[in-house]
């Protein structure tokens, strides 16, 4: 199936030419090796400009001069290599016109029910019955015909018919891929089965040919299950939604809704598109795009994203994007583009692999043609206590030969670092965490240190009332009338004090008149004839009141002495100094002749973070520094609240990217965790770069390499270990292949590996082994991390 074509004009050598990008799905492009050979297919075709093969996602993407070629050519290429394009329509853009989106991903499959399968289980039944007239019914196995002076018993027609059934299409896949160039497992074992049928060996010939069909449906239905996770991510958003014109309600697909149009979702249903509410109250549960274990209560004014499920009221949404470029879109998009970001360990796989296979091709043909020159007389060897006997007779080597070239093939350490890679990312992906390639996964689990950014990143980027501390009056009436003041101020703390009343229902507030703002000290104004002042402690002293007892710092409990303050005694010693020591900023409020009281403002720390910073050191971080350009005192006070090992303030952007670069020096491999735009040039700096609450913000899923699309802090420690435990998934499923792979080597000139168990488990078994080991990753799932 087609994804569609999009014009691009560049220039070219004579002038201008149109490039045009087909996007394909070929299904059976599930393997390196497979995407190898459409790739050298496609290489041939003069036109094609670039190609991008997703073998883990079924896909191929090919940009071409559609001046040259059309897109039926490009199909042509691809199934001259052998693989079906599922759907292709083989027409160009000018013959097709606009298409909507299309299908990313091959779709899933009947594994078990396709000509291939059916073709394996007919091998496998002639298999089976031959088996049993060569060994149990030997006396019944008479021969049934003669050909070339070679007489066929009963047994070798059922083994022929088994490789005519289950072989040829091995051999016909080895065919393309020496047709290609590639020294793959189709024509190693495609090799395999037309040599040993060509001399006779039809027991060899039958079995390997079932068993390697076998072997390839179970790695076909592995990768189908691969698949399936991002299968589950691309459904989150539903293909229709139901659109207000004029004034009636009509399901329409989604493709089809214009920015602007109005949306109507019920409970129960799902999001279809990105948009503001514009009527309604509902809690909405936005996991698939944030990962947020809690639904979010939505009202008029509020953003809301494709994909999440309305959980109980209606709404109306006003459309912001289309289809296409929702968040999910973008989302979805950045993980199937993140398999092109190969791995430094993928890289080295594909270098190893490409020594790796022709030197055990060369070491099959030399155990199957020296011994027999060189062995006269059968010779006695005693082995660990076990005796092993070496003939020189044609048959024994060539088998063993045969047995090589089945373990030649490197398809399970060759799958198992994208199939990790791809199974890791969209596990994060529907955890709310989006990795934007395999080398940031990888990159992320082993980083030495993390650098933390405090406002929004460890706190919440929002100023909240933290303590109410009220002399000569009541809590709320403090808070009553430092609200009354602050309604007619533009300042962050007059938010948060208007809040904080708002919290507290209070709807009538007192109005104030004479208002007047005190530039860099606070505001007053008159509330009911009089007088009243809200803001710095510094405000207040200028008005006569001596607060030096309430603002200093007592050493050791010495009590200090006694003052002769207008307003003697208000507050408890030391109660403003230790407010301003947490880095909280205080308001105090009163008259002229009275104070009413302090209110204390801060960021609040997000009740997350301290537990993260614990379980970051806990999975093995090295050190976690907080960078922040905020002054000292709030610096160290939110250093001191969360845990980090050490902070830096006062910090201007390019002093973060030094500061990173120190991190660098000192401890190794570093990420950076920030808003992805203040933060940018830090980001880029350090080796991954993570922004918190990315999801709706186009900058952060730009800038950063990983995104956190909601705001918690908690999901850092799951990514660095999903990420490490990536790398160690990817670790053990390349050793122990390549280990099982050298035993059954080693097993082979002494007789004790088969053909049989060189496939099964060699080929088979690794294949699936490292498959489902991949699929480990999907398990891991955030912890709930809350302030201690």
């Amino acid at each position: 199936m087609t994804d569609g074509s999009h014009e691009d004009e560049r220039a070219g050598g004579d002038g201008r030419r149109r490039e045009l990008t087909a996007r394909l799905v070929v299904p059976e492009m599930d393997c390196p090796s497979c995407a190898q050979k459409v790739d050298k297919s496609l290489q041939r075709v003069d036109g094609v400009v670039d190609t991008t093969l997703q073998p883990t996602t079924g896909t191929a993407t090919v940009t071409y001069d559609s001046d040259r070629i059309s897109e039926a050519d490009v199909i042509e290429a691809i199934e001259a290599a052998g693989y079906e394009v599922a759907g292709g329509s083989g027409t160009d853009e000018d013959e097709r016109g606009e298409t909507g989106d299309g299908v990313d991903i091959a779709p899933p499959s009947e594994i078990w029910t396709t000509p291939r399968a059916k073709k394996t289980w007919i091998g496998a039944v002639f298999v089976v019955v031959g088996l049993l007239f060569e060994f149990l019914l030997s006396t019944q196995n008479v021969a049934v015909a003669n050909v070339l002076d070679y007489p066929l018993s009963i047994a070798d027609v059922l083994f022929l018919a088994a490789v005519a059934a289950s072989g040829i299409p091995v051999v016909r896949s080895g065919y393309y891929s020496a047709k290609n160039r590639s020294l793959d497992i189709d024509l190693l074992m495609g090799t395999a089965i037309i040599a040993a049928t060509g001399i006779g060996y039809f027991v060899e010939a039958a079995t390997l040919a079932v068993l390697f069909s076998i072997a390839e449906l179970l790695e076909d239905y592995a990768m189908d299950r691969a698949r399936d996770s991002l299968r589950e991510l691309m459904e989150l958003s539903p293909d229709e939604a139901t659109v207000l014109r004029a004034g009636e309600e009509l399901a329409v697909p989604a493709g089809e809704v214009e920015v602007g149009e109005t949306v109507v979702v019920r409970p129960g249903e799902k999001i279809p598109l990105d948009g503001t509410v514009r009527e309604g109250e509902s809690a909405v549960d936005q996991s698939p795009i944030t990962g947020e274990s809690v639904p979010v209560d939505k009202a008029a004014g509020d953003e809301v994203y494709a994909g999440a499920i309305n959980e109980e009221g209606y709404l109306e949404i006003e459309v912001t994007s289309t289809a296409g470029d929702s968040t999910l879109s973008r989302v979805i998009e950045m993980v199937q583009g993140a398999q092109a970001n190969r791995t430094e360990t993928e890289q080295f796989v594909d270098r190893f692999s490409g020594y790796y296979t022709p030197a055990v091709v060369v070491l099959a043909i030399l155990t199957a043609a020296i011994p027999p020159l060189v062995i006269a007389d059968p010779v006695s060897v005693e082995f660990a206590g076990y005796g092993f006997v070496f003939a020189g007779d044609w048959q024994t080597w060539f088998v063993h030969g045969l047995t090589l070239l089945v373990i030649a093939c490197p398809c399970a350490f060759v799958i198992s670092t994208p199939v990790s890679v791809v199974s890791g990312i969209t596990s994060a992906a529907k955890n709310g965490v989006l990795i934007k390639g395999g080398n940031y996964l990888e990159a992320m689990g082993g980083v030495d240190a993390v650098a933390v950014d405090k406002t929004g990143t460890l706190t919440k980027g929002e100023l909240a009332v933290t303590d109410v501390v009220s002399l000569n009056t009541t809590d709320d009436d403090l808070l009553r009338y430092a609200a009354g003041l602050e309604r007619r101020s533009q300042h962050p703390i007059a938010a948060a004090i208007l809040a904080r009343a708002d919290e507290a229902g209070m709807g009538d507030l007192p109005e104030p008149t004479s208002f007047e703002s005190l530039t860099g000290k606070g505001i007053r104004g008159e509330i009911d004839g009089e007088t009243y002042y809200a803001g710095k402690p510094a405000l207040f002293e200028e008005l006569g009141f001596d607060l030096s007892l309430a603002r200093r710092e007592t050493d050791g409990g010495v009590v200090a002495e006694e003052t002769s303050q207008s307003d003697s005694g208000a507050f408890a010693e030391d109660t403003l100094a230790a407010l301003e020591r947490e880095g909280k900023t205080v308001v105090v409020v009163g008259t002229g002749s009275k104070v009413l009281g302090a209110i204390a403002i801060a960021d609040e720390v997000r009740p997350a973070s301290k537990r993260a910073v614990e379980r970051l050191h806990e999975l093995g971080v090295e050190r976690v520094v907080m960078l922040t350009g905020d002054n000292e005192g709030t610096a160290r006070a939110i250093a001191e609240a969360v845990g980090v090992d050490e902070y830096r303030a006062e910090l201007l952007p390019d002093e973060k990217v030094d500061a990173v670069e120190a991190l660098q020096s000192e401890y190794g491999a570093v990420a950076m965790v920030g808003d992805g735009i203040n933060d940018a040039p830090a980001l880029a700096t350090a080796e991954v770069g993570v922004a918190m609450g990315a999801a709706g913000t186009d900058t952060a899923l730009e800038t950063a390499d990983i995104a956190l699309m909601g705001d918690d802090i908690g999901k850092l420690p799951y990514l660095y270990d999903l990420s490490h435990t990536a790398n160690g998934v990817i670790r053990q499923s390349i050793w122990v292949s390549l280990g099982v792979k050298f035993l059954l080597a080693l097993g082979v000139p002494l007789g004790l590996v088969s053909v049989a168990l060189a496939v099964v488990v060699g080929d088979m078994g690794m294949s699936l082994g490292v498959t489902g080991n991949a699929m480990r990753l999907s398990r891991i799932t955030p912890e709930e991390l809350k302030s201690q």
